[in-house]
């Protein structure tokens, strides 16, 4: 068989033994892309989901914070945030009062030409466009600690506004079961304080704290807590296909909106094998999405619920921007010198950016891990604990070879924004 893999801007064509698969290349269920999302955005705005429009909630207010996702999700910006700022502006909330916020989290800041590509060239020339800083405590707002401990600051350029809006994108996620909705709020503007404790162990080792698990996961349950306390006027939601187009769009309500845009995508991104495989071949969904190791550990705890216990994941990602942050690899610098990856039992935060090497150390205790990639030497790879091959036809190969005639392959070409479930769905 013969496909493409999802791998940075261009894709990676690689050829599968169509006699080891056991399913078709496990997909987004096909959804018709919206015949005019524009008109449906519109649409969305005046008649939205448990709230009142747009325009009567933006009436008489001065200020009005917008907040975005970063440059590591794609959600169609250009599409959503001119109608929505019209809206703002008709209603008579002053250009100069409005900010664009770009809800970072702990990553890096987008400017310049990247922030152009983020939000279009006439929001970023016309609007008040600046990025969140985690790390800069002075930026935020304390709003009270949650009942499970944790510190609740959010950036005051949101809390202050008096009208607060979210927009983003609703995929799977490896923590919170879902993005989209408070994810914006928390972690997308909170404070590091805020992370490293909603971050810790006692919170993402819990069994629920995982992809497409919403009922009883505390990462999801205290992200909302703490996106209530800093509060939500309105979301504008969407999903999106395989060509990155509008599939669904909900607008209202930061929880009865995403709720329903959470049922619709729930529907449509499982897919399933009949019983866990040998080897699963996936992508970190490709640029730009792939572009460092930390963001693609989401292909692999993506990839970990159809392998059996001792199988292999082969991932592909470009990463053409390496490792990740500097806290990121000083995190990998010392759970190398530590000759294995653990952390302090007692503990109850996660330094930055280290929660995402305890997602990788979930991985590699299920499995071995074979990754492709043209943007990190072999020799960095092997610090992080995974095998770097040249090709992903050689891993599959030496991977059957290794699990025998009956081995089994699995292969999911758009990596984490599929739900890879053991059913038949």
């Amino acid at each position: 068989m013969q496909l493409t893999l999802d791998y940075g801007k261009t894709g990676l064509p690689v050829t599968l033994p169509d006699n080891r698969l056991v399913a078709p290349p496990l997909a987004i269920k096909p959804a018709a892309p919206l015949p005019d999302p524009a008109a449906a955005l519109e649409t969305a705005l005046a008649n939205p989901i448990g709230t009142r429009p747009l325009a009567e909630l933006a009436w008489g207010k001065k200020t009005a914070c917008v907040v975005v996702c970063d440059i590591t999700r794609p959600v169609p910006n250009k599409l959503i945030l001119p109608p929505l700022l019209r809206t703002l502006e008709a209603a008579g909330v002053p250009r100069s009062g409005i900010t664009v916020l770009v809800a970072t989290g702990l990553h890096r800041p987008n400017e310049g030409e990247e922030l152009v590509e983020l939000v279009g060239e006439f929001v970023a020339t016309n609007y008040r466009c600046e990025n969140h800083h985690g790390k800069v405590k002075d930026e935020h707002d304390y709003l009270g600690t949650t009942p499970k401990g944790v510190p609740a600051w959010i950036d005051h350029r949101y809390t202050r506004a008096e009208l607060k809006i979210t927009t983003g994108l609703i995929e799977p996620h490896l923590m919170a079961g879902y993005s989209g909705g408070r994810k914006l709020i928390c972690p997308g503007i909170a404070a590091l304080e805020t992370v490293r404790v909603w971050h810790g162990p006692k919170f993402l080792e819990h069994p629920r704290a995982d992809c497409g698990s919403v009922e009883g996961n505390p990462v999801h349950e205290e992200n909302t807590r703490i996106a209530l306390m800093a509060g939500c006027d309105f979301i504008v939601n969407v999903c999106i296909d395989g060509q990155r187009r509008v599939t669904g769009l909900w607008a209202g309500d930061m929880i009865a909106a995403w709720e329903e845009g959470v049922r619709f995508c729930r529907d449509v991104v499982r897919a399933g094998v009949p019983e866990p495989v040998d080897v699963v071949v996936t992508s970190c969904a490709g640029y730009p999405l792939d572009t460092t190791w930390y963001q693609a550990v989401k292909g692999l705890t993506g990839a970990l619920p159809i392998v059996r216990k001792g199988g292999t994941i082969v991932l592909a990602a470009s990463l053409t921007e390496g490792l990740g942050s500097h806290e990121f690899r000083e995190q990998l610098e010392r759970y190398e010198a530590n000759g294995e990856y653990d952390r302090p039992s007692a503990s109850e935060t996660c330094e930055m950016d280290e929660w995402q090497l305890v997602m990788l150390k979930k991985v590699l205790s299920h499995c071995r891990v074979k990754v492709v990639s043209g943007g990190i030497p072999a020799d960095v790879l092997r610090r992080c604990r995974v095998e770097p091959v040249e090709s992903v036809e050689r891993a599959v190969a030496d991977s059957l070879a290794e699990y025998g005639p009956d081995a089994t392959l699995a292969v999911i070409p758009k990596g984490p924004y599929v739900l890879p479930v053991v059913a038949s769905v």
